[in-house]
C-alpha cells in the first residue's frame, strides 16, 4: 500500500540545497522533502507521500486521519515496513 500520511512538521532545514524537515506521524518521526509546500512552517500539518510533502491540512483533519490509520493498523506498515507484523 502507498498512502499519503498526515504529519506535523517539527523541524525545517536545508539538506543538499533542498528544503527538508522532520515530520512526526503520531510518534513516528521521519525525514521528508518540503519543496512542494514552501509556505509550510514548523507546527503545520502536511500530507507526506513517498517522502514528499504534497499539501498542508488542518490539525483536526490530520489527527482524525492518523487515528483512522491506527485503527486500521496501516500506520506502522506504511511508515516502518520492515517492522510491520
Amino acid at each position: 500500500m502507498c498512502l499519503g500520511v498526515p504529519g506535523k512538521i517539527i523541524e525545517i532545514y536545508e539538506q543538499d540545497g533542498v528544503r527538508t524537515g522532520r515530520v512526526d506521524f503520531g510518534g513516528i518521526v521521519k525525514e521528508a522533502c518540503l519543496e512542494y509546500v514552501p509556505e509550510a512552517q514548523v507546527g503545520d500539518y502536511t500530507i507526506i507521500h513517498v517522502g514528499f510533502a504534497i499539501t498542508q491540512l488542518d490539525e483536526a483533519s490530520a489527527q482524525e486521519t492518523l487515528a483512522l490509520f491506527h485503527q486500521m493498523g496501516v500506520l506502522h506498515e506504511e511508515l516502518e515496513p520492515d517492522k510491520a507484523a
